[in-house]
């Protein structure tokens, strides 16, 4: 002290600290109140900023408090010295924090708004706010007077020993980096693996891949894995897709009349099921003669590939009660069966009797008439 306190400096002082931390709450409560409106707009931007506020500025108005307070006070040079020093330091701990957790949300923010469906990538944010907590750490130890480059160089020789250590951890790590860096898979695509495996991407973390599959389970996908695997998006390049529906006519159908009622058809299901792409023109493709019908494709479009079981769905149901209106036949599969009749009358010098071939055509097993 260069003097001894007086009442007068302790008030003053105390003031001070009480004036910085009701102007850190009552700012909070406005910040808060604002973050409020900002969560009812479509731009998540304003949230994010409001949030980043309503942490940092409490801590700065508490740092401004406490400072004056500290000029009010007959403190030596070293006293004053420290104290700026502590408060420098807090505050810096303070805009670390809150600009990790800023960053954080930006990349998660990013995210979501790119995928169709509730998605994230956890391996970014986390690397994002392990590199600005880390960045943080280094300047605020700077700023203390501690020297950081032989940290630095301990940490790297260190770095050696861990990834020989983490060989697979870090093997996931990088794929599942490389993964979202070449954009060929991305939270909210529906992709199909080699195996059959399928569903929709809800997150790449440090360590594997998790995807939704359509029953609602969740299959967990190493990266490395993923990353070597053979795979189809059917977000890529874009998310709508063709639909191939089989059907099959009589061979006494008049196909150009088929041609036409089918996709009439066809052109209702794309304006009026939800799924469907209404400035589609679906197409009728003729392309074997089978057993028992001629068949052809239906080609018809869906938003995504989930949409395409409910068009799929509503097309078998309005062209078979179309085609029931038209006269036009779905025949059922026939087969001819040759069945041995006995002949009672034995053969002479065999004793056996003269079988005969008999032919009677039946319905293929699964239709009306073959049981």
């Amino acid at each position: 002290m260069t003097r001894a306190v007086t009442l007068h400096d302790v008030m003053v002082a105390g003031i001070a600290v009480v004036v910085g931390a009701a102007a850190g709450l009552v700012a909070r409560m406005v910040l808060g109140w604002l973050g409020e409106r900002a969560r009812r707009t479509r731009w998540s931007g304003d949230e994010i900023a409001v949030e980043a506020l309503r942490t940092l500025t409490p801590w700065a108005a508490l740092a401004a408090g406490v400072s004056a307070a500290g000029a009010a006070l007959p403190l030596t040079a070293t006293a004053r010295h420290n104290l700026h020093l502590a408060l420098v330091a807090m505050l810096i701990l303070a805009a670390t924090v809150t600009a990790a957790r800023t960053a954080a949300a930006l990349i998660r923010s990013l995210a979501l708004s790119r995928s169709g469906v509730a998605g994230s990538a956890t391996i970014f944010v986390n690397i994002t706010r392990v590199a600005v907590l880390a960045i943080g750490i280094l300047v605020l130890l700077q700023t203390l007077g501690v020297s950081v480059a032989p940290l630095l160089t301990a940490l790297g020789v260190g770095g050696l020993a861990v990834a020989l250590a983490l060989q697979d951890t870090l093997a996931n790590l990088f794929a599942g980096v490389h993964i979202l860096a070449s954009r060929k898979v991305q939270p909210g695509d529906f992709i199909r693996l080699g195996n059959g495996e399928e569903g929709y991407v809800v997150d790449i973390n440090w360590r594997n891949t998790v995807v939704r599959q359509l029953p609602n389970n969740l299959l967990i996908i190493p990266n490395a894995q993923l990353a070597g695997a053979i795979m189809t998006n059917y977000h890529q390049p874009e998310q709508q897709m063709s639909v191939l529906v089989q059907v099959g006519v009589g061979y006494d159908s008049d196909l150009k009349h088929v041609e036409q009622v089918t996709v009439a058809v066809a052109a209702e299901v794309m304006q009026e099921v939800p799924g469907g792409v209404p400035g589609h023109e679906p197409a009728v493709r003729f392309h074997t003669f089978g057993e028992s019908s001629i068949d052809f494709s239906v080609i018809l479009r869906a938003r995504e590939f989930a949409d395409q079981y409910l068009v799929k769905h509503e097309l078998i149901k309005r062209l078979r009660r179309r085609y029931q209106a038209e006269g036009i036949e779905i025949p059922f599969p026939m087969r001819t069966v040759v069945v041995q009749q006995q002949d009672p009358t034995p053969v002479r010098g065999t004793g056996k009797a003269d079988a005969g071939p008999a032919r009677m055509p039946i319905p293929a097993a699964g239709t009306p008439g073959s049981r």
